[in-house]
């Protein structure tokens, strides 16, 4: 495994890291806090020192799931969580200081910690970027020992580049992949200008990037590939990252012909996105042991060459840019 730094923290974390949001068996259906520690456990073993999870992943399972795996190791392991989201209706004027200093108090006890080493505000509706006493409060807790570092998860790159007008931002996490690539344009040059981490979520595209999903593949109802491409439930940017499920495939069985039988497309996937040095890190998430091996092997794989990174640039500007653009 690499280490790279997360931005200002001055933490070295694993280049490939672990996503939680699936880690409980996979999106729908029940929770199984067995596979979920297994699943963990797995990562520590491959190196993975930084896990991502959120207060309302799966109603707090998930990180209750990572605070009882962490506890059962000696290894240090940073673990990032994330607030904000049960606010409801999710308006600006439901995020107030009180509010989410119980949210991260809650999690405290949940993840069984004195500090977590990264809160981050779970994307929140645009407005809450330029409301100062929401950052101070990350501030208060950070001076009261609760937590050590604040970041931002966001939807757009707007959001990242004002969110890093705060100093206290010391990282963004954002949707990066071969089929969302407008982080190129604006955003990796100002986070290295900053000092920001970057945590790239969702370097899959939902699965797409996979190579093993088609136009019938079929969905758990409780899967949000099934019940958000539109956006029903919550930005559709985080579902096959906001493109057309048709055209993802399509523009999947183009990525085969330019890689060949090289690797398994989702650890090409994975590894396109260590290309950037602006990443600090990117979490997948794991349903299976396998997956998590496949993840972290992807670190471990060449180097892409100009022409391969051409072609992807290609394929992005002619499936998906004129609509990922001007949304994200």
């Amino acid at each position: 495994m690499n280490y790279r730094k997360l931005g200002k923290t001055n933490l070295k974390i694993s280049e490939v890291s672990l996503g939680t949001w699936q880690v409980g068996g996979g999106w729908g259906g029940s929770f199984d806090s067995k596979a979920a520690n297994r699943i963990i456990n797995e990562a520590i073993d491959q190196g993975v020192n930084f896990i991502d999870t959120a207060d309302v992943y799966d109603a707090g399972l998930s990180e209750a799931a990572v605070g009882k795996a962490l506890r059962e190791r000696n290894e240090e392991v940073y673990i990032a969580t994330k607030c904000g989201r049960q606010v409801q209706p999710h308006v600006s004027e439901g995020y107030t200081p009180e509010i989410l200093r119980g949210y991260v108090e809650a999690s405290l006890k949940n993840l069984g910690l004195e500090t977590i080493d990264l809160i981050q505000l779970h994307c929140p509706p645009s407005p809450v970027y330029q409301r100062d006493e929401i950052f101070g409060l990350f501030e208060d807790l950070k001076h009261e020992g609760k937590i050590r570092n604040m970041g931002v998860s966001v939807e757009k790159v707007d959001e990242a580049l004002q969110a890093m007008s705060y100093p206290n931002v010391t990282s963004v996490q954002i949707i990066f992949n071969m089929f969302r690539q407008k982080p190129l344009d604006h955003f990796f040059e100002q986070a290295k200008k900053n000092d920001c981490g970057v945590i790239v979520r969702v370097p899959l595209a939902s699965g797409l990037l996979s190579g093993k999903i088609t136009e019938q593949t079929s969905f758990h109802p409780e899967d949000h590939r099934h019940f958000n491409r539109n956006g029903e439930a919550f930005d559709k940017g985080e579902t096959f990252s906001g493109i057309p499920l048709e055209k993802g495939v399509k523009a999947v069985e183009e990525l085969k012909k330019i890689f060949g039988e090289r690797e398994a497309l989702a650890s090409l996937a994975i590894r396109w996105v260590l290309m950037f040095d602006a990443v600090s890190t990117v979490i997948p998430g794991a349903s299976k042991l396998e997956q998590v091996r496949s993840n972290v092997a992807a670190a471990g794989l060449p180097g892409f060459e100009k022409e391969e990174m051409k072609a992807v640039e290609a394929l992005y500007e002619k499936y998906f840019k004129a609509q990922i653009h001007p949304q994200w």
